[in-house]
């Protein structure tokens, strides 16, 4: 479902005379559906340029990146769109939202883009939102006014809203409390089990032990200083 060959990222500093500083090289990777990897290395190692990579966020250099089929490396702006509609979900540490959207649309939003029945996709939005416990009073606010925590768990329903065939997710547990950690640990565990192929950035290291199949250290593709 998603296979890396050789891929490649730089960055260019144009604040500073156009250098050119090299942050990834030869990263190589597949992952099978009903797959979890785990993105793994230090600070800095490259773990999110990866999976921004893999979003369609950052082009990348060199070598090939194909999720569900599409070579993310050479896809039209209008093909990055129809994945992120129907086959790539994100779950990012932060939520982005058009403020003032109520939160019950913001969850029910992927449904709705993919042409989905409103009452199917709010149905499923207040399913979710009442799983991760999201108090019913607040389903009609805007989630910018939410706490931190409250965010992230909106922004967990609107990433597992549609069962999307892949899935990156960036800290997914980070900062959750017991109770709603083991919540989103289910819903990766219900998805690898549908068959979704799916790549995690875990600093919680007792989830990633539970729903990673195996791990990548992002630190092999650092290219190498000279000598």
């Amino acid at each position: 479902m998603i296979e890396i060959e050789n891929l490649s990222k730089s960055f260019t500093l144009h604040n500073q005379g156009g250098a050119v500083i090299p942050v990834m090289t030869g990263a190589t990777l597949r992952v099978a559906p009903g797959e979890c990897v785990a993105l793994t290395g230090q600070s800095g190692a490259g773990k999110s340029t990866l999976m921004r990579m893999i979003y369609g966020n950052y082009l990348a250099a060199g070598g090939s990146l194909r999720v569900g089929g599409l070579d993310v490396t050479r896809a039209t702006p209008r093909e990055i769109i129809a994945l992120r509609r129907e086959t790539l979900g994100y779950v990012s540490q932060f939520l982005r939202v058009v403020p003032r959207v109520p939160t019950r649309a913001v969850v029910a939003e992927p449904l709705l883009a993919l042409g989905r029945p409103a009452e199917e996709a709010f149905a499923r939005a207040e399913t979710l939102l009442r799983e991760l416990n999201i108090p019913e009073r607040l389903w009609g606010l805007s989630p910018t006014t939410f706490s931190g925590g409250e965010q992230q768990r909106v922004n967990i329903a609107r990433g597992f809203a549609h069962d999307y065939p892949a899935l990156l997710l960036d800290e997914p547990t980070a900062s959750l409390d017991a109770v709603n950690r083991e919540v989103v640990l289910r819903l990766i565990e219900g998805a690898k089990a549908r068959g979704a192929a799916i790549i995690g950035i875990f600093h919680d290291e007792a989830a990633r032990a539970r729903v990673a199949d195996r791990e990548i250290d992002v630190t092999e593709f650092t290219p190498r200083k000279a000598a």
